[in-house]
């Protein structure tokens, strides 16, 4: 088996394009939540109208195929691309794993549809590309030289985190030397919006959804939808080494499971949640009190942080790791959550900030250790968590690279 860590980071988030940035934007509380321009009756959490994908990728002509989720992708596996440096017949050897959603824009593409007829004058002969879930992984293999193993996964909300622990399963059992692993998902249109509303799932309250939303609060109403994207070069450690690449953090184990219980909804008993965590923990070979940080999935939905708690307790019932929940940042990122969170996680790591439960006043559960505010301390081990629509779970331990 082979130790495995990442040597380089691309992310669009809400709170900005890079480390420096989002680290800054927590530090001094910034939100990024606003009402929805297509429903001022919904709140979201977009990336800032200074993003542009031929910022991260340059020229580009397939680029008007790339709906937005797919239009992060590209741009943030770009950026983690750039930053490595790798030659070219390193990138020929690359594998690629990508966590992507459904383009839900379909009112968007199709303003008018009558009696089921689709066809129109100015309909683009290969339209199919903004709603097949391979786009984005075909794109970063075009513009990258990327030809080696890979997979779209598209798990939900688990779906780029699983996407970077398989990366993960092939680097460390001798498959890949180098895997590009992430995703990016975009759920701001007014057909994903109105999915997201028929299912009862979005954020309710009536005020000031900067001020009032907080994941695991007693009050709790729901989500907040946001969107960006986030990529990670993966590599053995013997080969990063060996070519002299800096070390952010190692993957250390993965899991993943499924609930096989409900379409929407969580296992309430989060016995299989609990399966994946617990699988992962063996897999790093670290016990529950060597875990510093929970990264929480933490949506701010009645079930979700009543399960999530409830599982938190039972494996940490004797070691009190604080934990952290990001969408309360950068609001629900679906597909691409798991990267993105990821991602942030990191840069707090690297720069030793846990970053606060936005709004947090009564949690759900006084028993756990929730980070209610900033804190400045040094931290090495990290679980992610993320539990997605169709009962599907997965979870990662990283730990921070140190000499």
């Amino acid at each position: 088996m082979h130790r495995v860590v990442i040597t380089s980071v691309g992310v669009v988030s809400p709170l900005g394009f890079s480390s420096g940035e989002i680290v800054s934007a927590i530090r001094e509380g910034k939100s990024a939540f606003e009402r929805s321009q297509f429903d001022p009756c919904v709140w979201t959490c977009p990336v800032g109208k200074d993003f542009s994908p031929r910022a991260f990728i340059g020229r580009y002509k397939n680029l008007r195929y790339l709906n937005r989720g797919a239009a992060f992708c590209a741009a943030s596996a770009m950026g983690a691309l750039k930053k490595a440096a790798l030659s070219g017949e390193m990138l020929q050897k690359t594998g690629l794993f990508v966590g992507s959603g459904p383009n839900l824009d379909i009112g968007g593409e199709f303003p008018e549809i009558h009696d089921g007829h689709m066809d129109r004058q100015d309909l683009p002969a290969l339209w199919i590309l903004k709603f097949l879930p391979n786009t984005a992984a075909s794109a970063i293999a075009d513009l990258a030289g990327i030809h080696g193993e890979n997979a779209t996964i598209g798990t939900a909300c688990s779906a780029s985190l699983q996407a970077i622990g398989e990366a993960f399963r092939r680097i460390r059992n001798g498959y890949l030397e180098l895997a590009l692993a992430g995703g990016g998902d975009s759920r701001l249109s007014p057909g994903a919006l109105l999915a997201y509303k028929k299912a009862q799932a979005l954020w309710t309250g009536n005020g000031d959804c900067a001020v009032e939303y907080s994941p695991f609060g007693v009050n709790r109403k729901g989500f907040v939808p946001g969107e960006g994207g986030a990529f990670f070069l993966l590599e053995n450690l013997d080969h990063a080494q060996a070519r002299g690449a800096e070390i952010i953090a190692e993957v250390c184990g993965f899991g993943t499971s499924m609930d096989g219980c409900n379409m929407t909804a969580p296992d309430p008993t989060g016995k299989w949640g609990e399966a994946a965590v617990r699988f992962a923990l063996v897999e790093a070979g670290v016990g529950p009190g060597e875990i510093d940080i929970i990264s929480a999935h933490g949506t701010g939905t009645q079930l979700n942080d009543e399960m999530e708690s409830n599982l938190i307790g039972r494996i940490f019932a004797s070691h009190k790791p604080r934990i952290i929940a990001i969408k309360s940042w950068v609001g629900h990122l679906a597909a691409a959550c798991g990267a993105v969170e990821l991602a942030i996680g990191l840069a707090c790591l690297e720069n030793g900030l846990l970053p606060r439960i936005r709004n947090l006043v009564q949690p759900c559960n006084d028993s756990l250790n929730f980070v209610r505010e900033n804190l400045d301390i040094p931290a090495r081990t990290m679980l992610f968590e993320n539990f997605g629509f169709g009962g599907q779970n997965a979870a990662l331990v990283v730990r921070k690279w140190t000499l």
